[in-house]
């Protein structure tokens, strides 16, 4: 039994974080109190701080939204973290930052590994999440039995960013297949074809695709709102790791300006 904690309890991070239970010892923190109480029902510990967590946790899991959030409580990890420990990133983040988080743990003797993930809530309660790594062949095998908690397909794509890179390249493909999907049915309309009847034939065609799926089932654009706005961020990363104004971010930015993510103030 291994002594794993996790930092990140949204609606990814939860069901990752719950699913990392089995056959594990699991601390949780959290800044909100209410976050932490499905967790203890279930037997896992409450840390009353980060430092506490580190700690005390052989592996701990971070799925924050943000660099700047990924950073600070990375920092505030590391310094507690024991030698020979593994750290593992799952949120959608630069590179760049996973790069520097790697030469700051391996300073304190701790692994890093960068592990976004792929499929969301459904499923990460599954258990079937596809994850992409990024690190040492050393920090993959000892992340290897934890990551397969939640993870079905689990790759190794290279050294630290290297899973970022393709995660940030996967999800600009969904915001591009999203927003070809989005041009695709106001062409339909526009020239007299039945919008409803043309996505499910879609769907059944070979212009199908996930990112068609998801839109053709949305009643308008802005019903995805939430979804967009992580969208957008990833297809923000990939201008800043590729360049601005690429293919994918011409392709998906229709349709992501129709949802009005786009136009929110930060």
């Amino acid at each position: 039994m291994a002594e794993v904690g996790f930092i990140g309890l949204g609606s990814q991070g939860a069901p990752i974080a719950m699913r990392m239970m089995a056959g594990n010892a699991l601390t949780v923190w959290a800044r909100r109190p209410e976050a932490l109480a499905p967790f203890a029902a279930k037997g896992a510990k409450a840390a009353t701080s980060v430092a506490e967590l580190g700690a005390a946790c052989d592996h701990v899991g971070v799925c924050v939204v943000n660099d700047a959030d990924v950073v600070e409580v990375c920092d505030r990890l590391l310094p507690t973290m024991r030698p020979g420990t593994l750290l593992a990133i799952h949120s959608t983040i630069l590179p760049q930052t996973c790069e520097a988080l790697a030469v700051k743990a391996a300073e304190r003797g701790v692994l890093l590994l960068d592990a976004p993930v792929s499929g969301g809530s459904p499923a990460a309660e599954a258990g079937t999440l596809t994850v992409m790594c990024g690190g040492s062949e050393e920090a993959f095998a000892k992340a290897l039995p934890v990551l397969q908690t939640f993870g079905a397909k689990i790759v190794l794509l290279g050294p630290p960013g290297a899973g970022q890179r393709a995660k940030i390249v996967n999800n600009a493909l969904l915001a591009a297949n999203m927003g070809l999907a989005h041009a695709a049915l106001e062409i339909a309309e526009g020239i007299g074809v039945d919008r409803a009847a043309l996505a499910d034939l879609i769907n059944h065609s070979s212009g199908r695709s996930f990112g068609f799926e998801v839109y053709a089932r949305l009643p308008s654009p802005p019903a995805f709102a939430h979804g967009a706005g992580l969208l957008f961020k990833d297809v923000n990363l990939l201008g800043a790791i590729a360049q601005p104004g690429n293919a994918l971010a011409a392709a998906a930015m229709p349709f992501l300006d129709a949802t009005g993510v786009t136009t929110e103030k930060p």
